[in-house]
C-alpha cells in the first residue's frame, strides 16, 4: 500500500507535468558555459503578419541565425508583430524560439499592443510559452515587463552577469511634448535598486551587466554625432529618441555595471558606438517586407566572458558575419 507521503509526492510530479502541460514550466537557468562563454541572439523588429507571405522572410532568418549561432538566450526587442490575431501571432512568432528548447525573453516596442490585444495579455503569452524567461516583475511601476536577468557563474556559486530588460514605453503623453515616451522615474529607481541589491551581494563590486529595450536613449544620437567617437556599422537614419531625457544614462554611469545598451526601433540603422565608456547598439532588423528596410535583414549577437568587464558582438545575416567587434578594445580610437 503506498504511504501518504508517496501519495503526496506523485500528486506533486503530476501537478508539475499538468502545469508543464499548460505551459507554466519550470523557468529555465541560465548559466556560463564550462568555456566561460554565454552567448545572446537579439532579434529585433520583426514586424509579422499573420499568415502574411512577405513575413515569411522573417522567420527564415530567425531559423538561420539560430542554426548558425546556437545562442544560450533569445531576446526580443519589441515591434514583434503587426497584425491582428495579436495573441496568435505572438504565440506564433516566439513558439519558434521556444519549440527549439532555447530559454527566451521579450520587452516590448511602441507597435506591438496597437494590434488588438493589451501588454499585460501579449506577457501572459509569452510568459505561457515553455523556456521563457519573461516577466514582469514589479507590476506596480511604469510599463509592462521590467525585470532583470541572472546569468550564474559556470561553477553555478553567484550571479556573475546582470541583464535589464526594460520597457521604453510607446508616445508621449504629455501636453506639447511629440514623439516617443521615454522611461520613467520609477523605472529608473527601480533599475537603481536592482543594481545596489546586486552590488551589495557582489562584496561591494558592480556586476557585469547589459540593458535591453526598444526606443534608443538621446545619448545615441549624440554618441553618433561626435566626431571623436568610434563607431561600426549601419546609421541611415538619425534615432527616433524621446524628445525628454529621464536620465537613464546618467543612472547607468553612477551605478557603474551596465557596459552596453541593446535597442531596436530604427530599422535602417544597426551601428555600435561608445559613449562615456558605454557601448550603444542596435539590433540589426528581423523582419520582412512588412515595414520599411533598407538593409538585408538578420540579428546581433553578443557574447559574454564570464569574469571579464568585455564582450564580443556582431551582426549575423543570410550572407555570413559582419561588424566583428571587441567591447571595450575596438571602439577606443587610435
Amino acid at each position: 500500500m503506498m504511504s501518504v507521503r508517496k501519495w503526496m509526492f506523485a500528486g506533486a510530479l503530476l501537478l508539475a507535468a499538468g502545469l508543464s502541460s499548460l505551459g507554466f514550466a519550470q523557468k529555465p537557468g541560465l548559466k556560463f558555459n564550462p568555456d566561460k562563454k554565454f552567448k545572446i541572439v537579439q532579434f529585433t523588429d520583426l514586424h509579422v503578419k499573420w499568415q502574411d507571405p512577405r513575413s515569411d522572410i522573417a522567420f527564415e532568418r530567425m531559423n538561420q541565425v539560430l542554426d548558425d549561432e546556437k545562442p544560450d538566450l533569445v531576446i526580443f526587442t519589441g515591434d514583434i508583430i503587426y497584425s491582428k490575431p495579436a495573441l496568435e501571432n505572438m504565440r506564433n512568432v516566439l513558439k519558434k524560439v521556444s519549440d527549439r528548447k532555447i530559454p527566451f525573453s521579450i520587452v516590448f516596442g511602441n507597435h506591438d499592443n496597437e494590434q488588438g490585444a493589451t501588454k499585460e495579455e501579449l506577457l501572459k503569452v509569452a510568459e505561457s510559452l515553455p523556456y521563457s524567461l519573461t516577466a514582469d516583475e514589479v507590476p506596480e511601476i511604469s510599463g509592462v515587463g521590467n525585470y532583470a536577468l541572472t546569468v550564474r557563474s559556470s561553477d553555478g556559486k553567484k550571479d556573475a552577469f546582470v541583464l535589464y530588460c526594460i520597457d521604453s514605453n510607446t508616445y508621449s503623453t504629455i501636453k506639447g511634448v511629440k514623439g516617443y515616451d521615454y522611461i520613467k522615474r520609477d523605472q529608473i529607481d527601480w533599475y537603481c535598486k536592482k543594481s545596489a541589491e546586486f552590488t551589495r551581494n557582489n562584496g561591494g563590486e558592480p556586476v557585469p551587466s547589459l540593458a535591453f529595450f526598444h526606443i534608443a536613449l538621446p545619448e545615441f544620437n549624440q554618441a553618433a554625432s561626435d566626431e571623436n567617437a568610434q563607431l561600426y556599422g549601419i546609421r541611415r537614419e538619425k534615432a527616433c529618441a524621446p524628445a525628454l531625457n529621464s536620465g537613464l544614462f546618467t543612472a547607468i554611469k553612477e551605478n557603474g555595471d551596465v557596459m552596453g545598451i541593446f535597442v531596436g526601433h530604427d530599422h535602417d540603422d544597426d551601428y555600435a558606438v561608445c559613449w562615456y565608456d558605454v557601448l550603444l547598439a542596435y539590433g540589426r532588423f528581423t523582419g520582412g517586407p512588412t515595414e520599411y528596410i533598407h538593409i538585408p535583414n538578420g540579428a546581433r549577437v553578443i557574447e559574454l566572458n564570464e569574469g571579464a568587464r568585455t564582450f564580443k558582438t556582431w551582426i549575423r545575416t543570410k550572407a555570413g558575419v559582419e561588424q566583428l567587434t571587441t567591447y571595450p578594445d575596438s571602439f577606443v580610437k587610435e
